[in-house]
């Protein structure tokens, strides 16, 4: 998003030289306002011509944008695109900066679209997981609910959930300079509704908002947004959306009735959505360093709080809602170990789903150009390992086994940590808020079954309260390295003391970035459980959210999906299936 301060070194320059020719002609009365004319005239006429695609500016007579096919953002090489042919000695220095130029976005919706294909798998992850921790009579229910949420998340984000969340993403807070990393056709995302529209010299809106609340463009993927970069990252977050889809099926599992799940799943991008717009978005919480001096705003960089926070909370109303399965507390309330039927599936899984997370951080980049890259990955594998190690020792210290389960929990945890931090911590501070949140895991775990919340696999704490640690990490341990200009946030305090405004904790120098943290925490656990908690209860007016008790005593297999996860160890008596 080049804006008119790219040409002002070279409006500086004109002037400085108008500047001192007037001196020599001070005494002239006439002369003086002429120079002055010219100056200006001149200064106008030594602006350097940006390419369209660094300022996506549009004609309105031929609008380059939305561009279907990529061929308004530079040249493609080998063959030209544009027809001069590819042999350095016949092209000037703009052809050859127009096929720099569509490489730098090739390589980077390209690197998107691969990191996006590793956080699709991870959906994988996610199944082995979760049925592992199931009993065996309920593995196919809720391998059935890990495979079906993403065909319909993925409905409901193409029908309205990306409007809502990036409908009005370009008119977000930007860093003066700032260009869109995946290509200028992000430029037709704009349109939106906030609190205070802004407008220019004019007098006409822009399309920003002092408060922005929402998007209102790109439903259905119609035609006004018909763009190659859109499609990119339309693609991107969508498999980011399906993340904090399938963490409730973990928690609700084995009592979630398959018609109530299944309007769930069409519905589940609305909150998510709504909040990811005012996070990334350009909403009001990535606002807050803008309007309200609040560091650089909220700054959630892969998604700690957007994405597993607010799973985990409505996982957490959920759970609420739907009650513990038969069995799992006495009379008396104590909790009741029901062990999952496949360990090994479960490590499995886990390690697949860190293999995943190796494209989640790094590919929020959007930008395989970004060197930064590089310091996420090391980073996100550093949180994930003492993660859980900080488990273990955590089990060892309480006097407990090391259950492999909890281990694996704890490093899904770490994992969720560094999700928002990744990008803007050093090594060290990846370790230690990964050892923490391994910690974390465990205590949060026995809290909720003491008050007699049952969470079949832990998702409610490992996404939802260290998806919330993983937020707030952020202002004590960002170092400032990088996030020059986030949200649109340059302070010249900062910059002078520190070289530049990158991104910020605490421990740093910047206690603001703290409080947006803790207010940014606050939102997305108010909205997700409020928002999911009257949603359950609604839904279950429409449709049972709770299977019947003797559904569940079976198992849930056969009679919400007619079909045992295993068929050869099933035991038939009736025509009824009991399993064990």
């Amino acid at each position: 998003m080049i804006r008119d301060h790219c040409n002002r070194g070279w409006v500086g320059a004109q002037r400085r030289w108008a500047a001192g020719l007037g001196r020599f002609v001070l005494a002239s009365a006439v002369v003086v306002p002429l120079l002055g004319m010219l100056r200006q005239a001149d200064a106008e006429d030594a602006a350097p011509q940006l390419p369209a695609y660094f300022t996506s500016t549009n004609d309105p007579k031929a609008p380059a944008w939305p561009d279907p096919t990529g061929g308004a953002a530079g040249v493609w090489a080998a063959p030209a695109g544009d027809a001069k042919g590819d042999v350095p000695g016949t092209l000037t220095i703009p052809d050859l900066y127009d096929r720099v130029a569509h490489n730098l976005f090739a390589i980077n919706i390209v690197w998107t679209l691969i990191t996006g294909f590793l956080v699709m798998f991870m959906q994988a992850g996610f199944m082995f997981v979760e049925v592992g921790l199931c009993q065996a009579k309920n593995a196919s229910h809720t391998a059935a609910m890990n495979f079906l949420i993403y065909p319909l998340g993925c409905l409901a984000f193409w029908a309205y959930g990306f409007a809502i969340g990036w409908g009005n993403w370009w008119n977000g807070p930007v860093a003066s300079g700032w260009y869109a990393a995946l290509g200028p056709g992000l430029s037709v995302l704009n349109s939106g509704i906030g609190i205070g529209a802004a407008v220019d010299a004019a007098g006409n809106a822009t399309g920003a908002y002092t408060y922005g609340l929402l998007g209102t463009k790109g439903f259905f993927l119609g035609s006004s947004v018909n763009d190659v970069s859109v499609m990119a990252i339309f693609f991107f977050m969508m498999v980011f959306m399906d993340t904090t889809a399938t963490i409730p099926t973990g928690a609700m599992a084995e009592r979630w009735a398959w018609k109530n799940f299944i309007i769930y799943g069409l519905w589940v991008a609305f909150p998510y959505c709504l909040y990811a717009n005012w996070v990334w978005g350009g909403g009001w919480l990535a606002q807050m360093g803008v309007n309200w001096g609040l560091g650089h705003g909220a700054v959630d960089f892969a998604g700690s709080g957007v994405v597993h926070a607010m799973g985990g909370f409505i996982g957490l109303a959920g759970a609420i809602v739907v009650g513990p399965r038969i069995g799992k507390f006495t009379k008396d309330g104590r909790p009741q170990a029901i062990p999952g039927h496949n360990i090994p599936m479960v490590v499995l899984g886990t390690f697949i789903l860190a293999f995943g997370w190796f494209g989640f951080n790094p590919g929020s980049t959007l930008s395989g150009t970004d060197l930064r890259i590089s310091f996420v990955v090391v980073n996100t594998m550093l949180a994930s390992i003492t993660a859980a190690i900080g488990t273990m020792l955590t089990l060892e210290l309480k006097g407990l086994k090391h259950d492999p389960s909890m281990l694996c929990n704890g490093m899904l945890a770490g994992l969720v940590a560094i999700t928002a931090p990744c990008a803007f911590v050093a090594p060290w501070g990846a370790a230690l808020l990964g050892f923490i949140a391994g910690i974390i895991v465990v205590y949060s775990v026995f809290f909720f079954e003491r008050i007699g919340i049952d969470d079949v696999v832990g998702a409610v704490s490992v996404h939802g309260i260290n998806g919330l640690w993983g937020v707030i990490s952020v202002g004590i341990f960002a170092t400032g390295e990088y996030g020059a200009g986030w949200n649109g946030v340059v302070r010249d305090a900062y910059a002078k003391a520190y070289g530049s405004d990158g991104v910020r904790g605490l421990l740093y120098g910047d206690f603001s970035q703290f409080i947006a943290q803790c207010v940014d925490a606050a939102v997305v656990a108010t909205l997700a459980f409020g928002m999911a908690y009257a949603w359950f209860k609604l839904s279950n007016l429409i449709t049972p959210i709770r299977v019947p008790a003797e559904v569940e005593i079976e198992g849930l297999d056969i009679p919400e999906v007619g079909a045992p996860g295993y068929p050869d160890f099933q035991l038939h008596s009736g025509g009824r299936s009991i399993s064990g």
